[in-house]
């Protein structure tokens, strides 16, 4: 189980308050690694003292990461406090539901803003270290909407199938570098982005209907896969897109 093991790593989670992000940062503490626990608005006080409580060290930021200026002091801060940057697990996201026709342009920067520029700024600056100390891990979180056009989200879905693209594009330069860049493609999970949806009868059954596993999916279906892409075990994996879906993209 070596190659699964994270002890003396150090790993930033965006969006690491609640939901995704706090279920992989606590699988990744589980592995060993300690973390770094970004939020915008929401206290990561419950992710870390989960994270502490497995004898991991945790510390945790608030900030606003649709503002470009926040993003560089993310990684200085985290190098500061430990020396190092290992995993980046870019995971926090927005999502604005309105008709295309009446999407907001508002709307639609918001999203950008946090969805995608955010993850290139990070990347960039999480990068270099990498880079420079010959290893390092990215992880994005890619969506079904990676793949498919969605309804009534315009922004998410670009968003979505950028950073698919971003991650091949990374995975291509850094690779060479000892620099992993992969995704995750998270099915229909239990969140705040999927609660319009799983409120709505006609469309929680049209989901359930077509996932094979026959259920939503939870955090903890993704903490696996974070492990993995984090660790050692995926070294020979570049610019993959790793779907945990119950089966949503094989129906």
């Amino acid at each position: 189980m070596h190659y699964f093991d994270l002890t003396g790593k150090v790993a930033v989670v965006t969006g690491a308050g609640r939901g995704l992000g706090a279920a992989i940062a606590v699988g990744l503490a589980e592995a060993g690694a300690d973390l770094v626990l970004v939020t915008n608005d929401t206290p990561a006080d419950g992710t870390a003292g989960k994270v502490r409580e497995l004898g991991r060290k945790a510390v945790t930021l608030q900030a606003d990461i649709s503002n470009r200026s926040n993003l560089p002091g993310i990684i200085d801060k985290t190098v500061e406090e430990f020396g190092r940057i290992d995993v980046l697990v870019n995971n926090a996201g927005i999502i604005r539901r309105t008709p295309a026709a009446e999407h907001s342009y508002r709307d639609w920067e918001d999203v950008l803003n946090v969805n995608l520029n955010s993850v290139f700024v990070l990347s960039q600056e999480a990068g270099k270290r990498m880079i420079a100390q010959g290893a390092g891990k990215i992880i994005n979180i890619a969506s079904m909407l990676s793949f498919q056009g969605g309804i009534n989200v315009p922004g998410y879905t670009a968003s979505k199938h950028a950073i698919v693209g971003l991650t091949k594009q990374l995975g291509n330069e850094w690779a060479s570098k000892g620099v992993q860049v992969n995704a995750i493609a998270p099915g229909y999970m239990v969140t705040d982005n999927t609660e319009a949806l799983r409120e709505d009868p006609l469309r929680s059954t049209q989901i359930l209907e077509r996932i094979p596993a026959g259920r939503w999916g939870t955090g903890q279906d993704l903490a696996g896969a974070a492990i993995f892409l984090a660790s050692s075990a995926s070294d020979y994996m570049s610019g993959h897109v790793l779907c945990v879906d119950g089966g949503w993209m094989s129906r």
